[in-house]
């Protein structure tokens, strides 16, 4: 099915819009009244010659919660977020989120999120229920969005990693079991010799252990994000024991508050510095079975604190049986910046660094219960950076 044309008219107009006003009005076009609001509404962001750009769109908050309700009608979901964050970053709106019906006309998403958390000590009482129902309707939609495939990938590992070669009868996997004696097929008496035996085995109550450990610096907003979400499906899930801990120069603990990932984003202070190796320090603390034991360091690896003792406390976790991998960041913003000297250094350890989109997220924890290579799967989905080691 091929695209509606575009009018010469059209193409013209839409120039205009992109380039905006000045010389761009030598095109020749007549902007319609809502033409002109679109125009309005694009040069107040990203018009560098405007005199108004620090002060016309940030001047209180009904004005820019005016501006938030036309980009809104003009343009798709997708695109108002971009212009969101951009406003937030380019007029500094940041002021004018603690005001609730500024909070109302926003589109909620990761980013402004990530802005309410690095705001969350200065939000006044009266913002506070508004900011709580944008972060719990951005927790529920990724909660949607997230959670069946986490359980469904991590919960096929967990029953592949429980398999047996000396099942009892009543655990034999019977169809697992057919397929791997197929060439052990009898043609005369029309049956298959079962010389191998595949079958679940006894369950256990903890079949693995999980730390994430979160950098809460304010370059890892999106990756905090994620992470406490998959944070609380993974904690939802029985047969794995999951610990939840963010750090920026100390550390907190907030595995007891994973069963609602809002409280737990509302109390995350994004900013301030950044101590790895006493995250690494607590965490340590907190594996009970090396060789069960899978330790997610979330961080862009700028150390604030001490390096060597950073790099040789992750050798020791390493030295210990602990599968550990560093994400560089949990977000789909691209390629994050990150310091290569560590990530060289912990891959030179066989702890892999790279970025996770949230979606590769499921399969990364499957691969780690499954015991895969853990930089072998990074370079088949193309995370793998060359420069963060192999």
């Amino acid at each position: 099915m091929s695209a509606t044309p575009i009018s010469p008219e059209e193409r013209l107009k839409r120039w205009r819009l992109l380039l905006g006003g000045g010389e761009a009005d030598g095109l020749g076009i007549t902007l319609s009244p809502g033409d002109l609001r679109i125009d309005k509404a694009m040069s107040s962001l990203y018009d560098a010659n405007s005199s108004e750009r620090k002060g016309g769109l940030g001047a209180s908050a009904p004005n820019a919660a005016r501006w938030l309700g036309d980009i809104r009608e003009f343009f798709p979901a997708s695109v108002v977020r971009v212009m969101q964050k951009d406003a937030i970053e380019r007029l500094g709106m940041q002021r004018l989120l603690l005001e609730p019906e500024m909070l109302e006309a926003v589109e909620p998403d990761v980013h402004l999120i990530s802005t309410l958390m690095s705001l969350s000590g200065v939000i006044p009482q009266k913002a506070k229920a508004t900011a709580r129902a944008v972060v719990q309707k951005v927790v529920r939609d990724l909660m949607r969005r997230l959670e069946a495939p986490m359980h469904q990938a991590v919960g096929g590992a967990l029953k592949r990693s429980t398999r047996t070669r000396r099942p009892r009868h009543n655990e034999i996997d019977w169809n697992r079991t057919i397929r791997a004696n197929l060439k052990h097929y009898q043609r005369e008496y029309h049956t298959i010799v079962p010389e191998t035996r595949i079958g679940f085995g006894r369950k256990r109550n903890e079949l693995r252990s999980v730390i994430l450990c979160i950098d809460q610096s304010g370059s890892m907003g999106p990756s905090v994000v994620y992470s406490g979400i998959f944070g609380a499906v993974l904690a939802s899930i029985p047969a794995i024991r999951t610990s939840v801990v963010t750090f920026d120069t100390s550390v907190v603990d907030l595995t007891e508050k994973m069963s609602d990932p809002v409280d737990v984003l509302m109390g995350v202070q994004l900013g301030g510095g950044t101590d790895i190796n006493r995250a690494l320090t607590y965490c340590q603390g907190l594996i009970r079975k090396p060789h069960d034991t899978i330790f997610v360091l979330i961080t862009d690896l700028y150390e604030g604190g001490d390096n060597k003792e950073m790099l040789k406390r992750a050798a020791s976790i390493v030295g210990s049986g602990v599968r550990m991998v560093t994400l560089l960041a949990l977000s789909d913003d691209g390629a994050p910046c990150f310091d290569q000297n560590n990530a060289a250094a912990l891959a030179a350890l066989g702890v892999p660094s790279f970025a996770c989109t949230p979606d590769k997220f499921p399969d990364l924890m499957a691969a780690a219960i499954d015991r895969r290579d853990l930089a072998a799967w990074a370079g088949e989905q193309n995370l793998l950076s060359s420069r963060a080691g192999s």
